[in-house]
This record gives C-alpha cells, structure tokens and sequence, in this order.
C-alpha cells in the first residue's frame, strides 16, 4: 500500500513586524515533527503541526548551543504546555510563549500562526 500525501492548497503564514508570511504548504507539516523555514530576513523558524491539528512556530536557533536544530527536537506536553526540547542539551521550549521550561530566564522567538 502507497500512502498519498495529504493535498491542500492551505498555506501555513506567520505573523511577522511587516505582516502576514508564507513559510510553506500545511501539508508539509506531519503531526509531531517539525520543520525549518526560512524567513526574508535570514534567520531559520521551526513548525510544528500537533496531533489534534494547532500549529506553533519559534525561533529554530537553539540558545544554549546556537546551533539550528529546534525543527528536529522532540515534542510533548507538560502541565499542559505544549513544548520541543532541543535534540543537543534537551532544553525544553514552550511552543507558544519561546519561555525555556527549564531555565525561565531563556526564550525563543515565537511566532502567531495562522492558515490562510
């Protein structure tokens, strides 16, 4: 069996200082994993599609390390906080305020998220 990947015309847009941006397609996004983008300025953002279909977007540059991995961290939940942790120092980032879980004086970058 072949599976089909999903086809939409949906676009996945963040809001950035001068508007709405197109990062990419929504069906680029597979639930749980995330993806990197590049945005006009330069600098890398990672998407995350969850199961139950919400979208997040921060900045992809790990703080601790400075290196570009957020988009490959691993994704869950704690109190109900949606959250990646960095695949290099484990670090955790709430999805949707940047706020590192384990060091509140940390943040990413995050974006607001729409489909358009």
């Amino acid at each position: 069996m072949t599976l089909a990947l999903e086809t939409t015309d949906l676009k996945v847009q963040l809001r950035l200082a001068d508007g709405w941006f197109t990062a990419c397609e929504l069906s680029a996004l597979v639930p749980g994993r995330g993806v990197a983008a590049l945005l006009p300025d330069g600098r890398q953002v990672a998407l995350f599609r969850d199961r139950a279909d919400r979208l997040y977007a921060v900045d992809n540059r790990d703080p601790f390390t400075g290196a570009a991995v957020l988009s490959r961290g691993l994704t869950g939940t704690h109190r109900d906080r949606p959250f990646v942790s960095s695949p290099l120092l484990k670090q955790r980032f709430d999805l949707i305020s940047g706020e590192c879980l384990d060091d509140g004086a940390v943040r990413v970058a995050a974006y607001e998220v729409r489909t358009a």
